[in-house]
C-alpha cells in the first residue's frame, strides 16, 4: 500500500539515519553540537567545548589543604566554513511512494554523497596538521626494502609508539587507511588469520578489526590519493591516519528555515543536523528537494595524531 506520510520530518530523519551509518570519521572524532548554534551561516564560528583536564598533584600530610582545581571546560572555536547540498527534483507521485521506496530511489544516494563530502574534509583537516609520520622507515635495518613497511599492519605499531611518547591515552585510538593499504594488509599473517585480529567477529563484518595493535582499524574509499599511478610508472602516496578521539573536532549547526516555506524540517543526531526544504522550481518545473549540512572541522592537538604513509610504486 502507498505510503502518503512523507513528511519533511520523515524524511529528514531518514536521510539523518543514513547518513550517520555511512559516516566512517565523525563516530572517531570528537563532535559537540549545541541548540545555541541554530540559524547559522557559512563563515559563522561556533565554540565547542572541550573536556576538562587536571594535573595530579603530590599530596603532602604536613600542608594544611589540598589543592583545589577548577573543573571548568575549555572552548575552542571551530568555523562552519563548508556547506554541503544535494538537490534533486521529484514529482508528486514520488511523494506518494512507501518510505523504502523513496529511501533507496532518492534518500541514501544522497545521504552517501554527503557522507563522503564530511569524511573527506575531517581527513583532508588532519592530514594538513598532522606532522608525525609512521610507514615509510618503520624497523630500519631489517631487509624490508625502503618503501614497503606501509604494507603491514605492523606500521601501527610505530604509531602507536609515537603516540605514547607524546603521552596520549590509550582508549579511543583509530587508525583509518585507504584501499589500497587495506588490500596490502589483507594479505598479511596479521589479517589473514583471525586470531591476530583479537576478534574474529571483525573479520566476519569485513572491517580490519576492533583493537588491531592498540587501533580501532577502518578503510574508508575517501582515503583520496594524489595525482600519479604505479599503473603509469609515476610514484604516488596513499596517506592514512592514525589519531586520538581528542585529536580533531567536528562541529555541525543548524541552518535557518526558510520563512516563506512550511514544508522543510530540521534534524539533528549525535553532532550533525540536517536541513530538508522542498519547493517548486520554475527552471525545473517540478519540485524540488533539497538537503544540506553546514559544518566545520578542526585539529585539536597534532601531536594526538599520526600520518601513515607509504610510496604504492
Amino acid at each position: 500500500m502507498a505510503n502518503t506520510l512523507l513528511t519533511p520530518s520523515v524524511i529528514a530523519r531518514q536521510v539523518l539515519a543514513n547518513l550517520y551509518e555511512n559516516l566512517c570519521m565523525v563516530p572517531l572524532v570528537y563532535t559537540d553540537v549545541s541548540q545555541e548554534w541554530a540559524g547559522q551561516k557559512i563563515g559563522s564560528t561556533v565554540t565547542i567545548r572541550k573536556p576538562a583536564t587536571f594535573v595530579a598533584n603530590t599530596f603532602d600530610p604536613a600542608s594544611p589543604s589540598i589543592t583545589i582545581q577548577n573543573a571548568t571546560e575549555t572552548g575552542v572555536q571551530v568555523t562552519l566554513d563548508t556547506h554541503k547540498d544535494v538537490s534533486f527534483a521529484i514529482s508528486s507521485a514520488d511523494l506518494t511512494l512507501r518510505l523504502e521506496d523513496f529511501d533507496q530511489q532518492f534518500l541514501a544516494p544522497a545521504a552517501e554523497s554527503l557522507a563522503q563530502a564530511v569524511d573527506r574534509a575531517i581527513i583532508a583537516t588532519q592530514k594538513a596538521a598532522f606532522t608525525q609520520v609512521a610507514g615509510d622507515e618503520y624497523f630500519p635495518g631489517t631487509t624490508t626494502g625502503a618503501h614497503d613497511n606501509w604494507k603491514h599492519p605492523e606500521t601501527l605499531i610505530e604509531a602507536d609508539r609515537l603516540l605514547n611518547i607524546a603521552n596520549v591515552p590509550a582508549s579511543d585510538r583509530a587508525a583509518v587507511i585507504g584501499p589500497t593499504t587495506r588490500a596490502q594488509w589483507l594479505g598479511t599473517d596479521w589479517l589473514k588469520f583471525a586470531e591476530h585480529s583479537g576478534s574474529t567477529d571483525a573479520l566476519r563484518q569485513g572491517s580490519l578489526g576492533r583493537q588491531l595493535l592498540g587501533f580501532d582499524t577502518y578503510m574508508t574509499q575517501n582515503i583520496v590519493q594524489p595525482a600519479g599511478s604505479p599503473a603509469t610508472g609515476q610514484p604516488t602516496t596513499e596517506v592514512g591516519v592514525a589519531f586520538h578521539r581528542t585529536s580533531t573536532a567536528f562541529a555541525s549547526a543548524t541552518l535557518a528555515l526558510p520563512t516563506d516555506n512550511t514544508w522543510a524540517a530540521i534534524e539533528s543526531y549525535k553532532g550533525l543536523s540536517l536541513r530538508l526544504v522542498k519547493q517548486y522550481s520554475m527552471d525545473k518545473k517540478s519540485d524540488v528537494i533539497s538537503l544540506d549540512i553546514l559544518f566545520g572541522t578542526k585539529v585539536l592537538d597534532a601531536n594526538r595524531g599520526v600520518l601513515l604513509r607509504g610510496d604504492l610504486a
